[in-house]
């Protein structure tokens, strides 16, 4: 009722006594709000300065601020507001103009939310959460545009990312894209629409991991790219480490190169050689097992060699403390857990070990999708250490049970299992 009676003295100018008038910005464009001194003062410190001598204030401000301030302005008296996706970026600017802390979370709030679900520009975002310092926003773009690359390079969002986005983006490992070739094939669509200068282009060239695109791949690359033929000189010395990491064997390759670096590192691939989906119907409902093969590794020398590996989900398993006991040591009955007490478990191991293996570990990442706006996005991604063959807190906070569950499409869970092999150096090269 109260929220009622704050809406209709907004709406009726019932004994305002101050009057804003906002000015879009570049027009005579002016809109007129009566309002009360007392509540918009209560919220906003700049507010209590500007309304302190005076019963009537001009406030200019942006075109796309001016169009939303009924909005702000509502919630100064109501403390709600319903906001569409291109509303997020002009409220936030009015609430971090006139300092109004709670809008601000509020709006940030609601973005990260949203690119979450795919639905908001997170390219946009990005920026606008750099040029205001909001290091939250900005990583959780950061972290959609990385697990959503291939969605991102076909949108129209594509050709509005700034040279320092892309370079922070092509230094990640945890890029979700087909392969390597997309990659590069998507910078240069970046570069022919950017032109960004020399320089910039040719240190993004550089970030690509060439020794992860096969020999046949680079060679149509160097004989077809317009990108590498005007910055080949560039990338020669790259080019040649990939030649030469594909024509020996890793074991022979890591005895006289570093192979820790980036360049030999996958990133998460979809393409069949590095993983497999796997579609897990009415996933609440009992155990299920499936197994796929990956290549041993990106080399060359490799490409003939398959691991396989076994794959286990259980919904509802219960750790050792919590599994049933039926009776202490004097005999007195104990309560069994409760199936609701488990949580999901998803176990990878090799069907096999072996000396193919030497001078390898393999990193393990699932991807579970979610369907938005008719594209499967992914929506959250658990990576296991080489070392172990699980994810200690996969899915941990999900509802299987739920049909609308956020992890679930159409009562599925959509996962995609990538294996990523990672060489050592074995012997150091004698100086």
């Amino acid at each position: 009722m109260l929220l009622q009676r704050l809406q209709e003295l907004l709406r009726q100018g019932n004994a305002s006594d101050v009057v804003v008038r906002v000015q879009a910005a570049g027009t005579d464009e002016v809109r007129v709000f009566h309002a009360h001194r007392l509540l918009l003062g209560l919220h906003s410190e700049l507010f209590r300065e500007l309304l302190s001598n005076q019963s009537e204030v001009v406030l200019q401000e942006p075109r796309d601020c001016a169009a939303v301030f009924d909005k702000f302005i509502r919630y100064l008296y109501c403390g709600e507001l319903t906001v569409l996706l291109a509303q997020a970026i002009p409220l936030h600017k009015l609430a971090t103009k006139y300092g109004v802390a709670s809008l601000q979370r509020g709006v940030a709030d609601y973005m990260r939310a949203h690119l979450a679900g795919g639905a908001g520009p997170a390219v946009g975002w990005y920026h606008y959460a750099v040029s205001t310092g909001d290091d939250a926003l900005r990583e959780s773009c950061l972290q959609f545009l990385a697990w959503n690359l291939s969605a991102v390079a076909g949108s129209a969002e594509w050709g509005a990312v700034s040279p320092e986005l892309l370079a922070q983006l092509l230094r990640r490992s945890d890029l979700v894209l087909q392969d390597e070739l997309e990659l590069f094939h998507a910078l240069e669509a970046w570069l022919g629409r950017a032109r960004p200068p020399p320089a910039v282009a040719e240190r993004a060239l550089r970030a690509i991991r060439y020794p992860m695109i096969p020999p046949a791949q680079l060679f149509q690359l160097q004989a077809r790219s317009a990108a590498l033929a005007r910055h080949g000189p560039a990338v020669a010395d790259l080019l040649l480490q990939a030649y030469q990491f594909h024509a020996a064997s890793p074991l022979h390759y890591a005895k006289f190169f570093d192979v820790n670096g980036s360049a030999f590192l996958p990133r998460n691939y979809l393409a069949p050689s590095w993983g497999a989906p796997w579609v897990i119907n009415n996933p609440a409902r009992d155990d299920r097992s499936t197994s796929f093969q990956t290549q041993l590794g990106p080399s060359g020398h490799d490409s003939g060699r398959r691991v396989t590996w076994n794959v286990l989900f259980s919904p509802r398993w219960l750790p050792v403390s919590l599994r049933p006991v039926y009776a202490d040591a004097a005999g007195t009955a104990l309560p069994l857990a409760r199936p609701e007490d488990g949580r999901p478990r998803l176990v990878v191991t090799p069907a096999s070990s072996g000396g193919d293996a030497a001078g390898v570990s393999f990193q393990k990442t699932v991807l579970v999708g979610a369907r938005q706006h008719g594209r499967l996005l992914v929506r959250h991604a658990y990576s296991f250490h080489q070392s172990s063959e699980e994810a200690g807190d996969f899915l941990a906070h999900a509802d299987l049970q739920r049909r609308n569950s956020e992890y679930l499409v159409e009562n599925a869970l959509h996962l995609h299992l990538i294996i990523k092999p990672v060489y050592h150096t074995l012997i150091r090269t004698p100086k």
